[in-house]
């Protein structure tokens, strides 16, 4: 779900649909997913925060997380306790026992909190005192 036209649609389903007009959001509940293109976020439940103009401004899953995002900067496959994603900017923001694979560089990121920003491929892991943050990479034989 990084960025895109207009022209590609984002795919939302559940088991069911609650939609809270006065809070300007939209409850996917029970098997939730969301996909555009080849990106996909699943979780127990999806929150889609609208715009005053009925815009998705931010994509939150809650509960058993798993996620695949890739561009030409990255390609991402991991789970958390929440994702949330802000399509404006192409950020991901992953919480919560958070793993996340990157393809591309052949390495697996562990930590409480991670931020991808697909837009530059930078990202930034946090844990707590608890839980240290943990990379593992591959090497060339």
């Amino acid at each position: 779900m990084t960025q895109f036209t207009l022209a590609e649609k984002v795919e939302l389903t559940s088991d069911s649909m609650n939609a809270i007009e006065n809070k300007k959001e939209v409850h996917f509940i029970g098997n939730a997913k969301v996909k555009q293109l080849k990106d996909w976020i699943h979780a127990d439940k999806i929150i889609v925060h609208l715009t005053q103009e009925n815009k998705a401004k931010i994509y939150e899953a809650l509960g058993n997380a798993t996620f695949e995002f890739q561009n030409e900067k990255g390609h991402y496959i991991g789970n958390s306790n929440q994702v949330q994603y802000f399509p404006l900017q192409s950020l991901y923001i992953l919480t919560g026992k958070a793993k996340v694979e990157d393809k591309l560089n052949k390495r697996t990121i562990k930590g409480e909190k991670i931020t991808v920003d697909m837009l530059t491929g930078n990202s930034k892991v946090t844990s707590t005192g608890n839980s240290p943050v943990k990379m593992t990479f591959g090497t060339d034989k």
